[in-house]
């Protein structure tokens, strides 16, 4: 893998029993980049990228990334008996002192300085995704990979989210691969928005756009409107 390369992949299958997911993947994703993967339920996005964090082992084919490696899910994965503090730096081996220090920093940076104390189950949905991005920061990654962490957020909140990560992405340079439902999500966060179908990418759209965007942007609209058309969805504009 080159050293400008985030992730590369070669001939990925993944078969579970009988039925075969992901049939010869090609996926390069350059350093720094923000790909967002989109398709039906079932398609096998969530695959993809649990064979690329190592979370599946690939039935066949070739899978590199750079490291570290940090992911991210729907589900925040909190411990409920460790404070916030203690979650974020969960793993790590330092004295006390320094796990403190550690995740102090990065619970500011993701705007939860005021509570590092607090139990996870005092935290709405949207904090505890902030807490899990956090977590993701103490391993200063070089990739994130992002499995529809927004999804079961309500609108605004999944909103902020949106923002926040996009923020994180910009000040740290990782790569980030997003797997997500939401179309017009991919179009306002990613560089490049790849469809998944019928077992292999089979679309990728670059989205030519400066950032930050907006979702009243008409170019966004018309994005989102390619794409959706790609998965056989036809929308009125």
């Amino acid at each position: 893998m080159g050293a400008g390369q985030a992730v590369h992949v070669r001939g990925l299958v993944k078969q579970f029993g009988d039925s075969i997911v992901l049939d010869g993947v090609d996926l390069d994703i350059r350093a720094g980049e923000f790909v967002a993967v989109v398709g039906h339920s079932g398609c096998g996005k969530s695959t993809l990228l649990r064979v690329i964090a190592g979370i599946e082992q690939p039935s066949a084919g070739t899978v590199e990334h750079a490291d570290p490696v940090a992911v991210g899910f729907q589900d925040s994965r909190l411990v409920p008996w460790q404070r916030v503090w203690r979650n974020v730096v969960f793993g790590i081996r330092a004295p006390r002192a320094e796990l403190r220090q550690q995740a102090r920093a990065v619970l500011a940076e993701v705007g939860l300085s005021d509570y590092e104390d607090v139990w996870p189950h005092t935290l709405s949905g949207g904090q505890a995704q902030r807490v899990s991005l956090a977590r993701a920061l103490t391993l200063d990654p070089r990739l994130l990979l992002l499995d529809e962490p927004f999804g079961a957020l309500d609108a605004l909140t999944r909103l902020n989210a949106q923002a926040l990560v996009s923020r994180l992405w910009a000040q740290h340079g990782f790569a980030v691969m997003l797997v997500t439902h939401d179309v017009e999500e991919a179009v306002i966060l990613a560089d490049r928005v790849i469809v998944i179908a019928d077992g292999g990418i089979a679309h990728e759209v670059a989205i030519d756009l400066p950032r930050p965007r907006s979702h009243a942007d008409h170019r966004v609209v018309d994005y989102k409107a390619e794409i959706l058309a790609r998965l056989g969805i036809d929308i009125v504009t």
